[in-house]
């Protein structure tokens, strides 16, 4: 089957991604991954303390990453993007045909930079993933640089949300080793059965300057997990 979207497309739509398409499928080949079909989602932090990160460029790669990625996986050519504070900041898509200096366009027009709400973020995707009544698994990159304003929130969704053909890969932006990100270890090691029906989630540190990590490194940190996840939510029903 390959791919969804063709290097052809890529490299006449999009050839500024065209190495970032590349890499991504020595990633899903090395992760069983070749022949998948998944709804990719991004959901990115516009806390405060996510301003520098918007600045230097950091959450536009990530973008752009994640859609070459998608190229794969889903033949829209389009990710969905949620972007959360203390609320829905917004809620828009960067695609092949649409993502130079996408992120900027989006967080151009917002105001506040507010707090960390992930459970609002959550409830978002399930809505947009459920709307159309997809039965296909997604895949949802969620960007953040510290734990939730809500957690208790935050774990009751995570945990309300395995028994759905949803997994959801976190990101850290900042210190690995900090304790900000204490929160999403707790996460992704949430008790199965006790707690939820599935591992549902995985989590990674992008480190401090998430640009220098290699676009390699990022896919395979990005698919470490979804893999095992297909398995037994096929084998839960959870998935078809």
């Amino acid at each position: 089957m390959g791919s969804a979207i063709s290097l052809r497309k890529v490299e006449e739509t999009a050839p500024a991604l065209v190495s970032l398409y590349k890499s991504a499928a020595v990633s899903l080949d090395k992760h069983g991954l070749g022949d998948q079909r998944a709804a990719v989602y991004l959901v990115l932090d516009h806390s405060g303390s996510m301003r520098d990160y918007y600045k230097d460029g950091s959450v536009q790669a990530l973008a752009e990453r994640v859609l070459g990625l998608s190229a794969h996986l889903d033949d829209d050519g389009t990710v969905p993007i949620v972007v959360f504070s203390t609320d829905i900041d917004a809620e828009a898509e960067i695609s092949l045909a649409n993502h130079v200096g996408r992120v900027d366009e989006i967080v151009g027009t917002l105001g506040h930079m507010g707090r960390t709400n992930y459970h609002l973020a959550m409830d978002a995707v399930i809505d947009h993933h459920l709307a159309g009544g997809a039965t296909a698994p997604a895949l949802v990159v969620f960007q953040t640089d510290g734990g939730p304003t809500s957690r208790l929130a935050a774990e009751r969704y995570l945990c309300k949300a395995a028994g759905l053909p949803i997994f959801w890969q976190f990101i850290g932006f900042g210190d690995p080793r900090g304790k900000q990100f204490d929160f999403l270890r707790k996460l992704d090691e949430l008790a199965v059965p006790a707690k939820r029906r599935v591992d549902n989630a995985g989590f990674f540190p992008a480190g401090r300057n998430p640009r220098r990590v290699a676009d390699s490194t990022l896919y395979d940190r990005l698919l470490g997990e979804f893999p095992s996840w297909l398995r037994r939510a096929r084998e839960l029903g959870i998935v078809a």
